[in-house]
C-alpha cells in the first residue's frame, strides 16, 4: 500500500453509491452539474479538462488530480499539455503570493508609521 493509500482511501463504487445512498438529490444534482459543466460550449471539452487539472492541482485535491489527467486525457489532451496547465498552476498559485506580499508591505509601512503603498 503507497503512502498515499494510506491517507486518501481509494475511491471505490462503493464509496460512489454510499455518498449517493446517504444524500441522493444532492449526489443527483452534483452528476448533473458536472456533467453540464464538462460538456463542449464556447469552452471544448479537452480544455475545460485541462483547466480541470491545474484547478485541481491548486486546490491539491488528489482525486481530482487523477480524475481529471484521466478525463483529459480521454478528451485527447497531451501529456506536454497536462503539463504545462500544471505549470500555469504553478505559476498562478506562486503569483498570488507575490501579488499578495503588497498587503505585508502596506502592514510593514503602517507599522513604521508611513503611509502604505494602497493609502492614499
Amino acid at each position: 500500500m503507497s503512502d498515499e493509500q494510506q491517507v486518501y482511501p481509494t475511491a471505490t463504487r462503493e464509496l460512489a453509491e454510499q455518498r449517493s445512498r446517504l444524500a441522493p438529490g444532492p449526489a443527483e444534482a452534483f452528476r448533473a452539474f458536472s456533467k453540464s459543466v464538462f460538456a463542449d460550449g464556447a469552452v471544448p471539452s479537452k480544455t475545460k479538462q485541462l483547466i480541470a487539472v491545474a484547478v485541481a492541482h491548486v486546490t491539491q485535491c488528489p482525486y481530482c488530480i487523477r480524475g481529471h489527467t484521466r478525463a483529459a486525457l480521454r478528451q485527447g489532451a497531451t501529456p506536454e499539455e497536462i503539463m504545462e496547465a500544471i505549470w500555469v498552476a504553478a505559476e498562478m498559485r506562486a503569483g498570488g503570493a507575490y501579488a499578495h506580499s503588497a498587503l505585508a508591505l502596506d502592514e510593514i509601512a503602517h507599522h513604521r508609521g508611513e503611509k502604505g503603498a494602497g493609502t492614499p
